[in-house]
């Protein structure tokens, strides 16, 4: 019985591990430019610190890091002009990845602020 116990509690730490590094696939970079620029917009108050860091952290919850990196592209190329820019503003699977990015804003929205 005292082998299964250590067993049992390794397996329970890796997978609290494994899920920990999950929820924290977003580089620390990612999180301060996102937080700098929810500061920018929102206002340079230690509350608006604490805010904005609540909601990139409720979007890492719930947007894997490349999805984001891929939302935040798309956002950025609907944004220059021409016929690529037109690609990135007229396609549903571009529409759907942005989607995906302001679902998770909003309920971060809702919980953070």
């Amino acid at each position: 019985m005292t082998r299964r116990f250590p067993a049992a509690l390794l397996i329970a730490l890796a997978a609290g591990q494994v899920h920990a590094q999950a929820v924290n696939d977003y580089p620390t970079n990612a999180r301060a430019e996102y937080v700098f620029a929810c500061m920018a917009t929102n206002g340079q108050t230690r509350d608006m610190l604490d805010r904005c860091s609540c909601a990139i952290d409720r979007i890492a919850e719930v947007l894997p890091f490349q999805a984001y990196v891929e939302a935040e592209t798309v956002m950025r190329m609907q944004q220059t002009t021409g016929e690529r820019a037109g690609m990135f503003k007229s396609m549903a699977q571009m529409t759907e990845i942005v989607a995906d990015l302001r679902r998770a804003e909003a309920e971060a929205e809702i919980l953070c602020f």
